[in-house]
């Protein structure tokens, strides 16, 4: 476990648009993917312990670059552009697709994945496509299950399996029952990243 990190000190270092702007300092890199509304800006933000650190759009789709923030001058937190929302254009999306696809083929960048779901929904076709970039790229990677505060008690497991089956996660892959709102699972996501984070330091 990274002892004394200290989490407040976190800042914005730069919007990636193209491969050249991909920091490359070999701190590691803990990289955020999920569909736009999935509230992947909001998890960021949980773990931070911070309100609005991570943007949060009204509407969303608002990440449409790769952006870093440097945490304690120790790793990134890498937030990936936000993915399956349709009120972008055919042109935009393909942008996005290939900026993800340069990031996830150079294998010098990502120390761990973060996958971020919708715990009160089957995972969408574009959800399994992203964990297949994760199970391909040969990094680590886990799965927080969002929003699990506006489900039931008695469907968090039926769901969980659900998630699990969609997604083809083996055993090795986390799947951690999350909630932006109330923080449920930052604990246990936060050890997983500072783990990994000094696995690589």
């Amino acid at each position: 476990m990274v002892v004394n990190v200290n989490l407040q000190k976190a800042e914005f270092v730069r919007s990636a648009a193209k491969a050249a702007d991909f920091p490359r300092d070999g701190l590691p890199q803990v990289a955020f993917a999920g569909r736009s509304n999935v509230g992947k800006s909001s998890v960021i933000n949980r773990l931070l312990s911070r309100k609005n650190f991570a943007r949060v759009g009204a509407a969303p789709g608002k990440t449409t670059h790769i952006n870093y923030f440097l945490i304690d001058s120790r790793f990134y937190l890498v937030d990936l552009p936000g993915y399956g929302y349709a009120k972008v254009s055919k042109a935009e999306k393909e942008r996005w697709g290939r900026l993800m696809e340069t990031w996830f083929a150079d294998n010098g960048l990502m120390t761990l994945g973060i996958m971020i779901v919708d715990a009160r929904h089957k995972p969408t076709a574009d959800d399994c496509t992203m964990a297949q970039w994760f199970r391909e790229s040969g990094r680590p990677f886990a799965v927080a299950a969002n929003k699990l505060d506006k489900l039931r008690k008695s469907d968090v497991a039926p769901n969980l399996a659900r998630i699990r089956e969609t997604l083809e996660l083996d055993n090795s892959v986390k799947l951690i029952p999350f909630s932006a709102e109330k923080g449920d699972g930052r604990q246990e996501l936060l050890e997983l990243i500072l783990s990994h984070a000094e696995e690589t330091t």
